[in-house]
């Protein structure tokens, strides 16, 4: 019998999942900084 993942996803499915997660984090984050520094741009604090 196949060991079962808490997923429910198999090994190669995880993979798969995991690398377009990291694709998306990566431009979510990214996005979130670019957002951060206009902001710190059009309204200096110091």
């Amino acid at each position: 019998m196949a060991e079962q993942s808490l997923s429910g996803l198999t090994e190669q499915q995880a993979k798969e999942f995991h690398e377009q997660f990291k694709v998306t984090y990566t431009a979510y984050v990214g996005l979130a900084a670019l957002v951060h520094l206009f902001i710190i741009a059009a309204n200096p604090w110091f």
